[in-house]
């Protein structure tokens, strides 16, 4: 009978034993009134933690957000992806995010208000122009280059010397805007002077495409649309397919590569440390084992 009377009483065991524990003196409210500094002393201890230099924690996080925006010309494509792995395995957090096209490309990219934090240029013109503006804080030179022929590997136009380049009917080269049609420019004016304006005027007649970056031109080779390109040593390393004619010493143009930090870099102190990078013996020998001559 007891058990019924229970059933039909409007609050339940456990509730009223909640209200008994909530008012005696030694029940839930004591309870927690007691443990409340207990858990104040727990959440400062919490957020000192967090906010010491070692927080273990929020710096894997902001590591971890670190990534490195490099703007750099096509043909160190190769050699900056393999200073990347290294840089990055001794940052662990960091990751090196490239963007590989021709330097006036790039440049007109930065000029736009392209996010970026470091400008590496294939010659020194971009380059310089973006610190008369503002917009790279400092350059460096920190690789050289030369131009070689390319010719497809059966070589239909019988180009066998530089002077054999008048032969060939469709020629590619750089823009006049990019730095290795620049460069193109200046050693074809060069070549009037030794082989003679005939020479180099009869090439120019036979260039047929003008690319963007030097990629461009020698993928043109490389496709069978051109019976030879003037692009950089260092392509012609990594491209099946293709023969490399040299161009004699006498006429031989080096490309400069200059290399610096953009003004609104994201990550300054990381970008700094990438151009230290590049410059240093470990970075000179990587640009060299991918065939350019390195910078004092």
């Amino acid at each position: 009978m007891a058990i019924a009377g229970w059933v039909g009483h409007p609050r339940s065991i456990v509730g009223a034993a909640a209200d008994r524990r909530a008012v005696e003196p030694g029940g839930e409210a004591a309870r927690a009134r007691r443990s409340a500094p207990r858990r104040l002393g727990w959440a400062w201890l919490c957020l000192a933690l967090a906010l010491a230099p070692g927080a273990a924690g929020c710096h894997r996080d902001e590591a971890a957000a670190r990534t490195l925006s490099v703007f750099a010309a096509s043909s160190l494509t190769e050699a900056f992806r393999d200073l990347a792995r290294e840089f990055e395995a001794a940052r662990p957090g960091v990751r090196v995010a490239f963007n590989f096209a021709g330097s006036q490309v790039l440049r007109l990219q930065i000029e736009q208000g392209a996010a970026g934090d470091v400008y590496a240029s294939a010659n020194a013109s971009h380059m310089s122009a973006l610190v008369r503006e503002g917009r790279v804080t400092e350059d460096h030179v920190f690789a050289h280059n030369a131009l070689v022929v390319a010719v497809p590997h059966d070589n239909p136009a019988h180009v066998e010397r530089f002077a054999d380049l008048d032969k060939a009917e469709r020629i590619v080269v750089g823009a006049p805007t990019v730095p290795v049609g620049a460069y193109t420019r200046a050693l074809l004016d060069r070549s009037a002077d030794v082989l003679g304006e005939r020479f180099a005027s009869a090439v120019r007649a036979h260039i047929a495409s003008e690319e963007s970056n030097v990629r461009l031109v020698l993928a043109k080779v490389v496709l069978g649309e051109a019976d030879a390109a003037i692009v950089y040593r260092t392509d012609v390393r990594v491209t099946d397919g293709v023969q490399v004619v040299p161009i004699p010493e006498s006429l031989k143009t080096r490309a400069e590569y200059t290399i610096g930090v953009v003004r609104d870099s994201a990550h300054p102190r990381l970008a700094h440390e990438w151009v230290r990078y590049v410059r240093s013996a470990a970075g000179q020998a990587a640009l060299a084992r991918r065939g350019f001559d390195t910078a004092p």
